[in-house]
């Protein structure tokens, strides 16, 4: 197999210009993921999406970011957000979007709750395991 660099810089450029930490592509049988790293180990703590508990001023249940992506707080631009503050939600109800390569990727509660407060703006890139929105 012949290594495309044109196609490795262009993703490293990806990276750079969208503010992710990794991206993938895949062409056929082809793969290549490309990824940033600060040269530190300990930089990096792997986290699993859904609920976590807190004991600092955050503190409540944690709805985290499944993948990498783009937040989006309503269905469309302009239109009325999946949750508010104050709001009482249910387990499987959507949170908000995330976009992930033109792909909107519903991010559902996990757990029965009020929302004590959304964590990210409309718009903002998130990465896996990100809070999103604290529940009461």
């Amino acid at each position: 197999m012949k290594i495309d660099k044109k196609l490795i810089k262009e993703l490293k450029d990806y990276l750079d210009e969208f503010g992710l930490s990794e991206i993938e592509y895949q062409d056929g049988n082809k793969k290549i993921k490309v990824a940033k790293t600060s040269g530190s180990i300990n930089s990096f703590t792997a986290h699993k999406p859904g609920l976590s508990k807190s004991k600092d001023e955050d503190s409540g249940t944690k709805i985290s970011s499944p993948i990498i992506g783009t937040a989006y707080l309503a269905p469309e631009p302009g239109g009325k957000k999946f949750i508010e503050v104050g709001q009482k939600i249910k387990k499987g109800q959507t949170v908000m979007i995330v976009e992930a390569m033109k792909t909107m990727n519903h991010v559902p509660s996990t757990s029965d709750g009020e929302v004590k407060k959304v964590l990210v703006q409309d718009g903002q890139a998130v990465e896996f395991g990100q809070a999103l929105v604290i529940l009461k």
